[in-house]
């Protein structure tokens, strides 16, 4: 399955919208007085395909004086949107988020409410406070063109740091029994990197049911098991969806720290190696569009080197990890093929590697060759 840079964005939902402001706005109204006011409804486009994301504000009366707040509401997808992940724990979400805003200094935003209750707009959702800023852009890729690829190399370096830090910061974090309990994936392993991949096994096995299957990805999974790193580390807080993408920044400095549906724990280098591969995912495609895009950032040893600097933790076999990564975002594309084939977007192609675009990629990382000019 080729990219085509210049497609129209994937269907992400099928509810109303008009029919959730006026539900929200109601669910408002009971938790601030029937006074509250919804205004500046919206629902973003330009990053992600999974869990839906409700921009409004809201104004009520407090003790005798009028106040505002500019808010986000985060709820699963609907059914009918044929769901890139079998379940959306939204619960799991924004307790994970209020934990991490409580131990660390990254720009977490604050979560005020968790309503498990599926009358009010038909699915459970929490609304957090809204961060203001920019992310970079995934539709079209920050690569192709966006305010990041126009700024200068200096102020570049400066966001990559500021994203590893976020990282590390996270990744610090102090777990204890129950918050591990809350994290792990539910999955057997012996260690925390065994159950993280149990957890990606069971989901492919969710994506293939209807029994198109991909060898590539099946290899992929037999060469970790030949390349399986000795020593894993410790298991710490691993934020999932790690990727400049899911971060507010103004002035080149984080100011939100968002999706958190893929959280759970494992070795930091999951998350490092997420960040830096998603990255090349999208920088790989730029010789497409005819761009240079940013072959600069993202490097395997610089993030290596500025994480070891930050954290006193030298990342390890991160070969294996950015592996692992492109094998986890290829059943996230071998989902996102189907759901495109479902909205008559695209074909099931007659080989189904190719709904993994990044297909050569994986092949280059196991024959070895991949990072050689990319370190």
């Amino acid at each position: 399955m080729e990219i085509d840079p210049n497609a129209a964005r994937p269907k992400t939902s099928t509810r109303d919208r008009e029919h959730l402001e006026q539900r929200l706005n109601t669910w408002i109204r009971g938790k601030l007085g029937p006074d509250a006011r919804l205004s500046g409804f919206s629902s973003p486009q330009g990053t992600g395909m999974s869990s839906e994301t409700l921009l409004f504000d809201v104004a009520w009366r407090e003790s005798g004086a009028e106040r505002t707040l500019a808010c986000v509401a985060r709820l699963p997808p609907d059914a009918g949107s044929v769901p890139v992940f079998p379940e959306y724990d939204l619960a799991k979400q924004f307790q994970v988020m209020q934990l991490a805003r409580e131990r660390c200094d990254a720009p977490v935003p604050r979560v005020l409410w968790y309503e498990g209750d599926e009358s009010h707009l038909g699915a459970p959702f929490f609304v957090m406070e809204r961060a203001f800023g920019e992310a970079p852009p995934d539709i079209p890729p920050y690569v192709f063109d966006s305010w990041l690829l126009r700024a200068d190399a200096t102020d570049r370096d400066r966001l990559q740091h500021n994203a590893i830090e976020v990282l590390a910061k996270l990744h610090a974090i102090g777990l204890s029994d129950s918050d591990r309990a809350l994290l792990r994936p539910r999955h057997d392993g012996a260690t925390a990197l065994r159950r993280h991949v149990a957890s990606q096994r069971a989901y492919y096995e969710w994506v293939t049911a209807d029994g198109i299957r991909s060898p590539l990805i099946e290899r992929a999974f037999d060469w970790m098991e030949h390349d399986w790193p000795r020593d894993e580390g410790a298991e710490v807080l691993s934020w999932g969806d790690a990727r400049i993408g899911n971060m507010l920044f103004a002035d080149f400095a984080p100011t939100a720290v968002l999706d958190w549906e893929m959280v759970a724990t494992g070795p930091r280098e999951l998350d490092l190696a997420w960040m830096i591969f998603i990255h090349h995912f999208f920088q790989d495609f730029t010789p497409l569009v005819g761009v240079p895009g940013l072959p600069d950032m993202m490097r395997l040893d610089a993030v290596a080197d500025a994480y070891e600097k930050l954290s006193g933790h030298r990342p390890r076999d991160m070969e294996f990890y950015t592996l692992y990564a492109a094998l986890r975002h290829g059943i996230v594309m071998f989902r996102i093929g189907r759901r495109q084939a479902y909205f008559g977007e695209a074909a099931i192609p007659a080989d189904p590697d190719d709904m993994i675009p990044h297909r050569p990629a994986i092949e280059a990382m196991m024959d070895g060759s991949y990072w050689n000019t990319r370190r």
